[in-house]
């Protein structure tokens, strides 16, 4: 059954390889210019992990065998390396060049529980050049990677999350935090290790600061958990089919790569995981979210570029993109643009989506001293329920807050004082919404724009919202609406 699996898998892919290319449609009469996405070719040779050495026992460490058999495939060009079922426990995974990393169903690759495993490297997060934990799954610079089939990657996220107590229930709170070695750093916030209590001392906004030596990064190791899937400057990436799930930080991370397809995956963290994003696709340029299902702590399909003098300084935007046939259960928005944004982002159609239970629905968000533009946005046809807060929001003035967290401690920008306009300033222009239909949300709509950059050009039409409250609109200019109907229920 193995060997009829595998060729099954090779001679779909042959054919597929052969065939017209299947996702041009979804980059045909777009609103801008935008290139077809190919997915990558592999060569056809394949091996098993088990033919390295690996058992999928659930407690033989297969980090080495994961190393022999990717190093096997590059050595004949690149092919197929075939996970099957069984529970594979290893530490990180660099993937290499030509390579498809395919996960049978019933395949668990499980990343151990243990910091040593995974040693620091230089990387970007949350937007800033900073060092972190080696990620589970990790590539610089290749060209043809895959990650594929109907396997499961789980990255151990609890051994390295801190917690919140308002976001779990009690019998929960009680379970998670009587793992030894975790301290309860304030009334009902705990952190997983007295490293991770150093290390969020020294941190701003997750990013250490004024660290003097090596030493002193190794100490705050456990704070420095490492998002679960890395690609960075990667060219023809496709992640196909496989559950991501339970990861230390954010769940998949694209970086500056080029020519991506994500499709019908599902991502996936509990509802309380601390910077628990599904997807944040990063200064990258052309790319397809297709068919997919996001389910996380935090944002679920979010679109970044970098932050404050980083992002502007690498100067990468993220730009043509498209986003078709998602679905996002619980998070704090489920198609969020920022707050990092500094490099700009442009081009970017979501269509055909739906948001069931999230925080927010559509979510824009910025502050003065990111800079960078975003302009180009495309909504057309997004069905939302159970919306918590805003079904759509746009805020300047973001501060590490979700919309919830900003509304119960009551806090309102002050959106009149006018500031200079320089490099600094974010720019947000071209927004058009279209065929939005909303049922149950706190507040319909908020622009809330900064008075020296306010937002321009800004489109409604087709928007149908049953909410608590109305929309407000402050600091926008050229805004037109076009059959918005907004129900006020009690």
């Amino acid at each position: 059954m193995r060997k009829l699996n595998s060729l099954f898998l090779f001679v779909m892919l042959a054919l597929q390889a052969g065939a017209q290319n299947p996702y041009e449609r979804f980059t045909e009469g777009l609103p801008f210019e935008m290139p077809p996405v190919k997915a990558p070719v592999f060569p056809a040779t394949t091996t098993v992990l088990t033919q390295h050495g690996a058992k999928g026992d659930g407690t033989t460490l297969c980090t080495e065998a994961f190393a022999k058999a990717i190093d096997y495939l590059s050595e004949r060009g690149g092919g197929h390396l075939v996970v099957p079922r069984g529970i594979w426990l290893t530490g990180p995974i660099v993937l290499r060049s030509n390579i498809d990393l395919h996960l049978d169903m019933g395949a668990v690759v499980l990343f151990a529980a243990d910091e040593s495993l995974y040693p620091l490297v230089s990387t970007s997060f949350e937007g800033l050049d900073t060092r972190r934990c080696q990620s589970p799954i990790s590539g610089v610079g290749l060209e043809n990677v895959a990650i594929t089939g109907h396997g499961v990657i789980d990255g151990n996220g609890q051994y390295w999350r801190p917690l919140k107590k308002s976001k779990v229930t009690d019998s929960q709170w009680r379970a998670l935090t009587s793992r030894p070695g975790g301290v309860e750093l304030k009334k009902g916030y705990w952190v997983p290790s007295e490293g991770y209590a150093k290390g969020e001392a020294s941190a701003d906004m997750n990013v250490p600061k004024h660290l003097q030596d090596e030493a002193e990064w190794e100490s705050i190791k456990r704070f420095l958990r490492p998002v679960m899937v890395s690609l960075v400057g990667c060219r023809n990436v496709l992640l196909q089919d496989v559950i991501f799930q339970n990861s230390p930080a954010w769940n998949l991370h694209p970086l500056m790569c080029e020519n991506i397809i994500i499709e019908r995956v599902l991502a996936r963290n509990p509802a309380y995981a601390q910077n628990g994003d599904a997807l944040d696709l990063e200064s990258c340029r052309n790319a397809l979210i297709i068919d997919s299902k996001f389910d996380a702590g935090d944002d679920g399909i979010c679109i970044k570029s970098g932050k404050d003098a980083d992002g502007r300084r690498r100067a990468r935007p993220c730009e043509n993109v498209v986003v078709d046939g998602c679905t996002v259960f619980a998070g704090h928005g489920g198609f969020v643009v920022g707050s990092e944004m500094s490099g700009g982002v442009r081009n970017i159609m979501v269509r055909q989506c739906q948001f069931l239970g999230t925080d927010v629905g559509l979510r824009f968000k910025s502050t003065r001293g990111r800079g960078g533009i975003v302009e180009n946005i495309f909504i057309d046809g997004v069905s939302m329920t159970d919306i918590k807060t805003d079904a759509i929001t746009f805020n300047m003035y973001y501060g590490g807050k979700s919309v919830a967290e900003m509304l119960a401690d009551g806090d309102r920008p002050d959106n009149t004082t006018v500031v200079p306009v320089d490099e600094t300033t974010p720019v947000f222009r071209h927004i058009d919404i279209r065929n939005v239909v909303c049922n149950g949300a706190g507040r319909a709509m908020e622009f809330n724009g900064l008075p020296e950059q306010p937002m321009d050009g800004i489109t409604l039409q087709d928007i149908r919202i049953i909410a608590r409250s109305d929309a407000e609109f402050h600091n926008c200019r050229n805004v037109s609406q076009k059959n918005v109907s907004i129900s006020i229920e009690e």
